[in-house]
């Protein structure tokens, strides 16, 4: 019984997720985007860092689709598997600032008090600083590379999500079912991570949600400054920034990684508004 109802429930999310044709537009043109990414490099004729210095330069063509770079690289082979990394990047950084920020969120909202204040006053010094700066001083510090470029992207949209959780447990604290649980002396871990989070939780998945395609646009300018995914590593920023020195003679060389970017926020930003539709009960039929 109890899987007929989550099998129930799981139809009926997805129904009401691809109800609107924006949020079936960006589901469809993701799960393009990531089947390209993982199954793409294997399907092309070239290899990722191939070198062919005679077709340096070359424009879109039948042989080589997006053209070549400086180096006669195939640029959709090195797009197809450089979205891998920008993917990953957007992801992990989300999710790892995701879990703090609940983490942080949900204990500064049930405490109360000095631990309240504490944690949130510090949330406010830390958003006094832009996200970006903060970003790119912590790359500077620790220096490039995809773990580097994943905690630089992290630390800066912790804040955020800590005052969208604390909000979100401030309104269920003093509902009924927490003060039974309390009656009856459950452990505070299991009040705040066993039956607060569960009713707090949705806002923070339609947020990371939409928050992958920011983490992907950031982790493109690290990589556009050169504190990110350093070359010869094929990922979306380092390719713009590789060709921005041809911009004005070869702009196909920057064309198509900055096409790739754009699609991938766009489809996020379509998923994430249909997750909030799917999630919002008053949306409900």
């Amino acid at each position: 019984m109890k899987k007929t109802e989550k099998t129930t429930y799981s139809l009926d999310f997805m129904r009401r997720l691809l109800k609107g044709w924006s949020s079936r537009l960006g589901f469809i043109l993701l799960a393009l985007i990531i089947l390209l990414c993982l199954f793409g490099p294997f399907l092309s004729p070239y290899g990722v860092n191939d070198i062919d210095l005679q077709n340096m330069y070359t424009g879109p063509c039948m042989a080589h689709w997006f053209g070549c770079d400086a180096m006669g690289r195939d640029i959709l082979t090195r797009l197809l598997y450089g979205g891998r990394y920008s993917l990953l990047l957007g992801l992990s950084s989300a999710l790892l600032a995701a879990v703090l920020g609940i983490i942080f969120g949900v204990v500064a909202g049930y405490f109360g008090g000095k631990i309240e204040a504490f944690i949130m006053r510090f949330m406010d010094i830390w958003s006094a600083l832009p996200g970006m700066l903060l970003c790119i001083m912590i790359s500077a510090f620790m220096g490039a590379g995809f773990f580097a470029t994943v905690i630089a992207l992290t630390v800066g949209n912790i804040p955020g999500g800590v005052r969208m959780t604390r909000g979100q447990v401030l309104a269920e604290r003093k509902k009924e079912y927490i003060e039974a649980a309390e009656s009856i002396n459950g452990s505070k871990m299991a009040i705040m991570f066993r039956h607060l989070l569960p009713n707090v939780v949705q806002p923070m998945i339609i947020i990371t949600t939409m928050s992958i395609g920011s983490m992907i646009t950031m982790a493109a300018s690290l990589s556009y400054i050169g504190l990110g995914i350093q070359p010869p590593t094929p990922e979306w920023g380092a390719m713009l920034a590789d060709g921005r020195v041809y911009i004005r003679n070869y702009p196909f060389l920057i064309t198509f990684p900055g096409l790739a970017i754009a699609l991938t926020v766009l489809a996020l930003n379509l998923l994430g508004d249909g997750l909030r539709d799917a999630l919002d009960p008053k949306l409900r039929d």
